[in-house]
């Protein structure tokens, strides 16, 4: 078991990879370069200041694949290496400012709320991890809404109107993808366990 998981507790799939602490490190650099990544991938969204990208997916998946620890060290990471100046935020910024901002710091929260649920089987079925990452969704919203409100003077029908309603349709796409792929990931592993 890893260095930074906690007794008791099921394995998440980074347990599944030998070593301790280099092991660690290099999941939770991975996975800031990951959600880094992903970023790039952005759909500008008419009337919203706050464009949708490949990040919220990867930072879900990136928590529920690290456990709480190592997802929210990542989303740590990957916030605090944008904030002082690496072009891995969306359309290649950097900075913490922004109407998107908030939802990056949500990342963090929910990077260890997903990671928390898997390491306790929330990524083993698809209903589980459906709801996982619904619970993922909504604090990064928790995170981001306000941040937008303030960053932007909008009130909170506005903020939920241009920050949260545009994104529902994409969330539930990235949320039924994810409710395939961490459950399948187990079984095949499973399987290969059985060999």
């Amino acid at each position: 078991m890893s260095s930074l998981s906690f007794a008791g507790k099921r394995p998440v799939l980074a347990d599944l990879v030998p070593g301790s602490l280099v092991r660690d490190i290099a999941l939770v650099a991975g996975g800031a370069v990951l959600t880094g990544a992903a970023a790039q991938l952005t759909i500008p969204v008419p009337g919203s200041p706050v464009p949708m990208t490949g990040q919220t997916f990867a930072a879900l998946l990136v928590g529920a694949s690290l456990g709480m620890s190592r997802g929210a060290a990542s989303m740590l990471v990957y916030l605090l290496v944008g904030a002082v100046g690496v072009p891995w935020f969306q359309h290649g910024t950097a900075g913490l400012s922004g109407a998107s901002a908030g939802y990056i710091v949500g990342f963090v929260f929910a990077g260890a709320l997903v990671g928390a649920l898997a390491g306790r089987g929330g990524d083993r079925t698809p209903v589980r991890t459906a709801g996982t990452m619904v619970l993922g969704n909504v604090v990064i919203y928790a995170f981001g809404v306000p941040w937008l409100m303030a960053s932007t003077g909008f009130d909170l029908s506005t903020a939920f109107a241009k920050g949260v309603t545009p994104f529902l349709v994409g969330d539930a796409i990235k949320i039924v993808v994810a409710a395939g792929l961490l459950p399948l990931t187990w079984k095949l592993l499973s399987g290969r366990e059985q060999d």
